[in-house]
């Protein structure tokens, strides 16, 4: 196995990749079997890659993935967000899509 790739139910994928893009994400490829089809985009940021699906069958809507960062805390700070002290021993922030797919991104605590 080389890797997993999460699928997220969205209602408009090309919405959803630009949202993701202020995260990072860059748009890989896209996918349609025809007009007037869903659309089905996959994205990726160094080695994270997400699929944003507008195929109802794919996925349901409200998942949660964890994305893990080198630094939570100035990953969070770049989006104006604050990271925290979780009691398992991370750094981290939960954000959510505009479809309400949550997003737990996360680092071990920085040494003091």
């Amino acid at each position: 196995m080389s890797g997993a790739v999460p699928f997220l139910r969205v209602r408009d994928a090309e919405a959803s990749a630009g949202w993701y893009e202020k995260l990072g994400f860059e748009v890989e490829w896209t996918y349609r079997f025809e007009p007037g089809l869903p659309l089905f985009v996959s994205i990726r940021r160094g080695d994270a890659r997400l699929f944003l699906s507008e195929h109802t069958g794919d996925a349901t809507p409200d998942t949660l993935v964890y994305l893990y960062v080198e630094d939570a805390d100035e990953f969070a700070a770049e989006l104006g967000e604050g990271a925290e002290d979780t009691p398992y021993g991370m750094r981290e922030l939960e954000l959510a899509d505009p479809d309400g797919n949550r997003l737990r991104i996360g680092s071990p605590p920085l040494p003091a």
